[in-house]
């Protein structure tokens, strides 16, 4: 009898974690500590994608990256989620990756430093943004308190903080400025010791950003869609003379720079996209030595969407700093985009992509 009565109760037990286990793996919420469970998968706010919740709450960094052919590779750069590039003063253009899995990357950069108009979409992602120095253009925003940076040198270039300067570190294998890095450990500790929230603001962060498809986006429902198999920046960007390929079998498109591809210095890989952006923007020139003004937050923009060898004429809104971009089609609808990466080229409006 006694047998027979601790073989029930060994059944019992293990009935109850079966049970324990079979809810562990089907509900996302502990009901006990109503605590996210550390296996549940949400959708990325960047890509679609699924990904760790505890991933999705972390804050992305927005980093200053250069298109200076003898900067590259840069590293790091393919865990972009979100790719901008942007002209500069002396027809170079510089590129600001979207980064929200950074934590541990062991080199991050080349870094460079940053423009104004770049913080204020920058924004719109609640980033720690991590750049080396900048202009004075920058220096009454780059000082908000609202605002989050890491600068290698003064933050604004003739003046200013140099907000965790010590984590960054230079390498021998490129000659200054093009050997600035820092590495995840790096920002987690300068965030650290300068009190920066690692998890996303909300009163800052706008987890409704793209708007993604369900299933795959061809764009065959747009009639007047246009070939979009290689999309040429090199009337936009004329020093790095950009442009992409798309490869059907993957359905991403593939960037090249300077004549061949444009890779990340960590894996070698070269960098794809899902979805290509051409956001034509008003812009000027501030004075003498060249610096640009964009008019990043604007309701009258326009500019073309590229995915699976197909793109369309849009218009873009950006009403403030924190709020996202939204980019439409001619009939007033949200644009949907693929799951995976975006790529945004900010072009100065009256220079034209050759497409085909």
């Amino acid at each position: 009898m006694k047998r027979t009565t601790w073989i029930k109760r060994l059944s019992a037990a293990a009935l109850a974690i079966g049970l324990i286990t079979a809810s562990m793996l089907t509900a996302p919420w502990d009901a006990g500590s109503n605590k996210v469970l550390a296996d549940e998968q949400v959708r990325s706010v960047y890509t679609n994608e699924m990904i760790p919740a505890a991933q999705a709450s972390q804050r992305p960094i927005a980093i200053m990256m250069p298109t200076d052919k003898k900067a590259q590779p840069s590293y790091g750069i393919g865990n972009a989620k979100v790719l901008y590039e942007i002209m500069e003063e002396g027809e170079i253009s510089r590129q600001m990756a979207i980064i929200d899995d950074w934590q541990g990357l062991s080199r991050i950069g080349n870094i460079r430093s940053c423009r104004d108009y770049y913080i204020s979409i920058a924004t719109e992602w609640d980033p720690i943004l991590v750049h080396f120095g900048g202009v004075f253009y920058m220096a009454d925003r780059i000082t908000a308190p609202d605002i989050n940076n890491l600068s290698g040198t003064n933050e604004y270039g003739t003046g200013g903080d140099r907000p965790g300067s010590g984590y960054f570190f230079r390498t021998t294998d490129r000659k200054a400025p093009h050997n600035a890095y820092i590495n995840g450990e790096g920002i987690t500790n300068a965030c650290n010791a300068l009190g920066y929230s690692l998890s996303t603001r909300p009163e800052y962060y706008n987890t409704n950003h793209f708007r993604f498809a369900e299933g795959v986006n061809s764009l065959e429902q747009y009639p007047g869609a246009i070939p979009g198999n290689v999309i040429d920046l090199s009337n936009i960007f004329t020093y790095t003379k950009s442009y992409f390929t798309y490869n059907p079998e993957t359905g991403l498109y593939a960037k090249n720079i300077h004549g061949g591809p444009q890779t990340d210095g960590l894996t070698g890989a070269q960098l794809t996209f899902a979805n290509v952006i051409i956001q034509n923007t008003k812009w000027s020139k501030r004075d003498a030595k060249g610096y640009l003004a964009f008019q990043t937050i604007d309701s009258t923009g326009d500019g073309y969407y590229f995915t699976r060898g197909r793109g369309i004429h849009i218009t873009w809104k950006k009403t403030s700093d924190y709020s996202p971009t939204r980019y439409y089609d001619d009939n007033g609808n949200e644009i949907q985009l693929n799951t995976g990466k975006t790529y945004i080229g900010v072009a100065q409006e009256g220079r034209g992509i050759l497409n085909s």
